[in-house]
């Protein structure tokens, strides 16, 4: 049960032929048993789980359906406020906040019946990249405890990869659900900056320019079919991004990005993946990433920038490829000696700047057997295309069905 697809799940769940009674108790179970180890959640919300599986099962007992989403257990970053629950944003300044209010995001996963089973750690205040400066502890990669999770979704992809729970919400500002998703072998996507509301993201503190532009509301999960089903709760808009994913569209030109720089491994398994795409039908060809500044300094400009950005970067191409981390993760022993910067955001941070959609697939195992990422990036407003890409690679490249044995 806890690799199932959000799919296949939620289809048992509408059939009654499993109760969200009991998929809560199974991942609280696991929650119990992984997560002294792994570190993924600052709060389980155990009681009041059980209390929404035990109304979503009435529910569809009595034909209330409410979506794919129904009696589902997710989890929110700890940056997200939860009504009555501490907020803690990973950092010893907020461990006792508790906001009065949830935020939109969180609205909307209970409006669409799914169970908020807890919210997951996360790097201090979201500024580093390593998930090992929470307040609240380090959390520890799934796949083997000697190497960073990434962040700052640290927890996030932590608890999706080990199968604590189908999906959560994020916050990504310069990669913050790419690089542990890359990190941790699952699914991080961010679109565009209007996609996901980001009202209620530590709603009574004040932002700089730097985060108000930067930051972007996204989700882990374990497919880009898993991705898109989440989405059809979260987005501003009416896309119905579920109908759209399984639509494979090969005329998708793909611009295959020359221009970063990447150690022997993630090259290898990059070029495996393109291959994979190539072979899938697409028109592969090369393209420049529009890495540009996205440096405080260049906040001036932004907007701008992003008008341009169409023009520059996608007039022959639909979406860009490149790998999420330029190297293979870090061991915590490498990346403690340099918390701040342990994990590059260097191939990531442009996707913010320009408010572009992207995703981050997992590609590839490195020699230490840890989890290799591809990001598929477009146009903006197009999240359509990035996903439809990602399920089409994964169906391709048969990506998914290898999980961390914990």
């Amino acid at each position: 049960m806890y690799y199932e697809s959000i799919g296949e799940l939620s289809r048992r769940i509408h059939e009654q032929t499993v109760s969200p009674v009991e998929v809560v108790e199974a991942c609280l179970k696991r929650i119990e048993t992984l997560n002294p180890t792994l570190n993924a959640f600052i709060t389980v919300m155990a009681d009041d789980a059980r209390e929404q599986a035990k109304a979503a099962e009435a529910e569809i007992k009595a034909g209330k359906w409410r979506g794919p989403l129904h009696g589902l257990p997710v989890a929110v970053k700890d940056f997200f406020d939860t009504a009555g629950v501490t907020t803690t944003a990973g950092s010893e300044q907020f461990k006792d906040r508790v906001p009065d209010t949830d935020a939109d995001a969180v609205k909307r996963l209970r409006h669409a019946g799914a169970i908020v089973i807890g919210k997951t750690n996360m790097d201090a205040l979201g500024m580093a990249t390593t998930g090992l400066t929470s307040y609240f502890g380090p959390v520890r990669n799934p796949w083997n405890s000697d190497y960073v999770t990434g962040g700052s979704s640290a927890g996030s992809a932590a608890a999706v990869a080990a199968g604590l729970c189908f999906a959560t919400v994020d916050t990504d500002a310069v990669g913050s659900v790419r690089l542990p998703a890359a990190c941790c072998g699952v699914v991080g996507f961010k679109g565009s900056s209007d996609l996901i509301s980001t009202k209620g993201i530590l709603g009574d503190q004040p932002v700089d320019d730097f985060v108000r532009w930067m930051a972007h509301a996204a989700v882990t999960t374990r497919s880009a079919a898993d991705t898109a089903l989440v989405l059809n709760v979260l987005a501003d808009r009416d896309d119905d991004f579920a109908a759209e994913v399984a639509k494979a569209d090969t005329k998708v030109r793909i611009g295959v990005g020359n221009n970063f720089t990447a150690d022997a491994e993630v090259r290898h398994a990059f070029d495996k993946a393109v291959t994979a795409l190539r072979d899938a039908g697409y028109d592969t060809r090369d393209a420049a990433v529009p890495f540009g500044d996205s440096s405080q300094g260049s906040m001036a400009s932004i907007e701008a920038d992003r008008a341009g950005i169409v023009a520059e970067a996608f007039m022959h191409v639909d979406v860009i490829v490149l790998p999420t981390l330029d190297s293979i993760v870090p061991t915590v022993a490498v990346a403690a000696t340099n918390p701040e910067h342990g994990v590059s955001a260097e191939t990531t941070a442009f996707a913010n700047y320009y408010s572009l959609p992207v995703a981050s697939v997992p590609c590839g195992f490195d020699r230490h057997n840890m989890p290799i990422g591809l990001q598929i990036v477009g146009k903006p407003g197009d999240e359509r295309t990035v996903l439809n890409v990602a399920h089409q690679y994964e169906l391709a490249a048969k990506i998914g069905s290898r999980h961390p044995i914990v």
